[in-house]
């Protein structure tokens, strides 16, 4: 078979779909309800509660192609991308799953046939693995037993291998069990005693296809003995790339109809050409490639380049991108080109792709300017360590400086190397590393993960049914007590502690359970419920109401008198006061979504949101902040729609069904088969599982209340409903009426009296500033200082060839006339010369540092303010030349002034 890979995968889904499995549209790269997770990396992760039994679907098979990306964690392929053929950031994982259905004899003869007798892949290119039995697990003689009698293989091309190649876990406890792999070779003539090498560089060798999973045994806990799962169940994961160069006949992934358009469009832009494969060009351009997919598909999803977490980890791959290029010599910004071709290919597949097209291009294009900008002072910087290093005879540049360039200017360490490299220099990479991990681990780590408490498992199982919640039709129900979880609130850092108990009495810090709710559970962007539950003389006043598990809510507060009981029939009753402003703010986003679309563009989609009684925060897709005028027009396309008092529709219907409807969609929510559908007229028609006003007219007012950046390509908006509008409005103007007193502007214009007032303000500074600056040049009194710059030039002492002058200048002298006297001084002393100044200003002491260029080799500004800051109770920091602090001890200024000299001589002799 000779497909495209857009054949291949509907193949795939197809020949599973005709043998009863559920074909499921693939779920966003981001997980959903996983903190342990950084991004989905293998098919099964988005069943992985099915598995485990947490979750329940109305299928026990299933078919999927799904988005992954493997770049943090255990798999981690990104030093490995554009080196090897196989090797990607984002790919696409064909699976069948059984969940407790069928198990190892269907599914080793399902995947035998497909690639044999549907895709045509010869058999005599290909070998199975078995588990060989280690470590107390027992040898898998049933699965090479089942290949024996499918494949009519012998030992020879039915291997068996240990733990580590042929054993899958999901972790040290849970679902486990043996696998088995089947492997392709590429070339001219099969070479079974290549098995296990690693491919040539002409491609030629063995390569890993599918892997096939038996889930059947169970580990309580860890190093805990295995027993036998009850319902086995079955994972199987086959890259899309991978069998796509198998069956188009290639070598390699990047010279798939996957990829290989992509390395074009990079080899054009950069006038290289592709195809040799030794060639460092030739890597550069496959980086390019696999990375702008990643950028588009992650950015499709609403992931930005950012510092923290998974935007971190995009800005990462998009800043390796762009430095394989600068290497290719592209001198302008090019990856948005090939992220936008990524659209053009596969947003018929995944149309969030076509939905974000300008945002991608934007944000890309965006990311790439910054960046190309610190490019360029990371090689000036990098220009004078070599001046220095030249000087010395040094021919490797020190970890501080490496680790300096990545942690301050974000210049990879990779490219230090590659630059260094270019100049005949070696980099300290271990010792850099380690201070760039120093630096992470204090910031703390990106990727944390959070276990769920175990007091939630025993609860959903105890529980059985999901709870049932009754709150789209009222505030009010009975129902009984299922389960009581009781929270021991710890002091300072440590998480609350959960146990299941039959009773708890008054004082205690609860979490409740019931059959059935009407408080909402937080969700969707919108806060939990409060209120409270009632029985007899029970009284639980519930603060928050949250779904830590799929079907398990809980009712979170404290017994304020009485005492509650598993089995005791009690009345919950949620706050009507919170829940109608938690409606109204809910349903004014769906509006604002709408109006800023409509005055923005399509791109303008919904980030994220927070809605409470006293919130209505609102993320959305944009690149720059909001003007005036824009604003106002958000504001009067919303409130027209209020004052049109349309009733709010709410519908449950199919998801297909609803998208047909034309209902928007928010990516980043996870929706089921069946939703509820939300119209507030025919602008604003979305999916939402949310409370909702009942007409438009409840929301009342609405007010935008502020706006800002949130990272690289998203905004976020503040905005009021109801009485809190109201309530902001009247603020607003007990501010304007108390300026009017303070400007007194009573009868006048307000405005036109203000800017009087900073106009006199703004000449009294430049008075000041020519006050201190004639102070200092030409000497007098104050808190320090005087003698003028002469007398202050003789104060100077060398330290080991370095010209040191610390000054305490008059008081009140502002931060930004410190730097310009330091620099003034540090000039006037030589080309090795520091300088530090002080003064005290508003009650705090002021510190700034300036370092001479032949000087920062030896001590740097930042390294000096440091312990010096420390003295006057601050901290501070800058760059090698220059660096800056404040502190509130102001009475210690002239001790810390005077420690400078020590302080440089520490540093200069270490």
């Amino acid at each position: 078979m000779s497909a495209s890979s857009h054949q291949i995968r509907r193949t795939f889904l197809d020949f599973f779909a005709s043998r009863g499995h559920e074909v499921v549209p693939s779920a966003p790269i981001v997980p959903q309800n996983d903190p342990t997770l950084m991004f989905v990396n293998a098919g099964m992760v988005p069943f992985k509660d099915v598995f485990t039994g947490k979750d329940r679907r109305p299928y026990t098979r299933a078919a999927s192609s799904q988005k992954c990306i493997r770049i943090s964690g255990k798999h981690n392929d990104l030093e490995n991308v554009g080196v090897t053929a196989r090797h990607h950031t984002f790919f696409e994982m064909l699976g069948n799953f059984s969940f407790g259905d069928y198990f190892k004899e269907e599914a080793i003869t399902s995947a035998w046939e497909l690639l044999t007798k549907v895709y045509g892949v010869p058999k005599e290119r290909l070998v199975v693995t078995v588990f060989k039995g280690e470590n107390g697990f027992p040898a898998d003689d049933e699965a090479a037993e089942l290949w024996r009698k499918v494949t009519g293989f012998g030992d020879d091309r039915i291997l068996r291998l240990g733990m580590a190649d042929n054993f899958w876990s999901m972790g040290d406890t849970g679902p486990c069990g043996p696998c088995s792999e089947i492997h392709f070779f590429t070339g001219d003539e099969v070479d079974l005693s290549r098995f296990g090498e690693e491919p040539r560089l002409d491609g030629s060798g063995w390569t890993e296809i599918w892997n096939l999973v038996f889930m059947q045994y169970d580990r309580a806990e860890k190093d805990a003995p295995i027993t036998p799962l009850p319902a086995p169940s079955i994972d199987t994961g086959m890259g899309l790339e991978r069998i796509s160069f198998v069956l188009q006949g290639v070598t390699s992934n990047y010279d798939t109809d996957l990829l290989r358009p992509l390395v074009e469009r990079a080899a054009e832009i950069a006038g290289k050409k592709y195809g040799a494969s030794l060639a460092p060009d030739d890597i550069s351009l496959r980086v390019i490639a696999d990375h702008a997919r990643t950028t588009a598909f992650l950015m499709a999803e609403g992931v930005m380049p950012e510092k923290q977490r998974r935007e971190y980890v995009l800005r990462r791959v998009m800043r390796r991108a762009i430095r394989h290029g600068y290497r290719l010599g592209i001198e302008k910004p090019f990856l948005h080109e090939v992220a936008l071709l990524v659209v053009d290919r596969m947003g018929d597949v995944y149309p969030e792709l076509r939905d974000r097209r300008e945002l991608i291009a934007r944000v890309t294009e965006d990311e790439e300017v910054r960046f190309r900008a610190t490019l360029k002072r990371g090689m000036k910087i990098l220009d004078e360590h070599f001046d220095t290093m030249r000087e010395k005879g040094d021919k490797t540049l020190a970890a501080p400086a490496a680790a300096d360039l990545f942690t301050t200017y974000g210049f990879p360490l990779d490219l230090t190397q590659v630059i260094c490299g270019e100049q005949g220099y070696g980099v300290d990479v271990e010792g850099a590393n380690k201070i760039i991990k120093g630096a992470d681990e204090a910031d703390g780590p990106i990727d944390p993960t959070a276990a769920l408490d175990p007091a939630y498992r025993q609860a959903r199982e105890k529980l059985g049914s999901p709870v049932t919640f009754t709150g789209y039709e009222r505030e009010a129900g009975e129902s009984e007590v299922v389960v009581i979880l009781a929270v021991e609130k710890k002091d300072g850092e440590g998480k609350p502690t959960r146990s299941l108990v039959d009773r708890a009495s008054a004082g205690a810090h609860v979490e409740v359970v019931v059959k059935e709710t009407p408080f909402y559970a937080e969700s969707g962007g919108q806060v939990g419920d409060a209120g409270v539950i009632t029985a007899g003389d029970l009284r639980i006043r519930v603060t928050d109401t949250q779904r830590p598990l799929t079907g398990l809510v809980v009712h979170e507060g404290v017994v304020e008198a009485g005492e509650v009981s598993v089995g005791q029939k009690v009345t919950l009753t949620v706050d009507h006061a919170a829940r109608s402003a938690t409606r109204r703010n809910h349903s004014a986003t769906h509006l604002l979504h709408w109006a800023l679309r409509t005055v923005l563009g399509e791109h303008a989609q919904q980030k994220g949101s927070r809605v409470g009684p006293d919130m209505l925060r609102f993320d959305f897709a944009h690149n720059k902040p909001l003007t005036r005028d824009e604003i106002e027009r958000i504001e009067d396309l919303v409130n027209g729609k209020v004052l049109e008092n349309a009733p709010v529709l709410t519908e449950v219907l199919p998801v297909d069904e609803a998208r047909k409807r034309g209902a928007v969609a928010i990516f980043e929510e996870k929706y089921g088969d069946v939703v509820r559908m939300l119209t507030m007229t025919q602008d604003s028609i979305e999916l939402c599982g949310g409370t909702h006003a009942r007409a438009l007219g409840d929301i009342g007012l609405f007010k935008i209340t502020g706006e800002g950046g949130v990272a690289a390509g998203v905004r976020r908006v503040f905005a009021a409903t109801g009485k809190n509008a109201l309530g902001y409005v009247r603020g607003l103007e007990d501010d304007i009426q108390k300026a009017r007193q303070v400007a007194k502007a009573q009868g006048g214009d307000l405005s036109d009296k203000i800017g009087k007032i900073v106009a006199h303000e703004r000449e009294l500074e430049k008075k000041v500033a020519e006050l201190e600056r004639r102070l200092i040049e030409g000497g007098g009194p104050g808190g320090g200082g005087g003698g003028g710059i002469d007398a202050m030039l003789a104060e100077a002492r060398e330290i080991s060839g370095i010209k040191v002058l610390a000054r305490r200048m008059p008081d009140g002298t502002q931060a930004a006339a410190l730097r310009e006297i330091a620099e003034k001084l540090r000039d006037k002393l030589g080309e090795s010369s520091l300088v530090l100044v002080g003064a005290v200003d508003a009650g705090k002491a002021q510190l700034a540092v300036m370092v001479s260029k032949a000087a920062t080799s030896r001590v740097k500004a930042g390294d000096v303010i440091k312990n010096v800051a420390a003295i006057v109770g601050g901290r501070g920091g800058g760059r090698p030349d220059m660096a800056q602090a404040g502190g509130p001890e102001a009475s210690k200024i002239d001790e810390a002034v005077a420690a400078t000299y020590g302080e440089v001589e520490r540093l200069v002799t270490a």
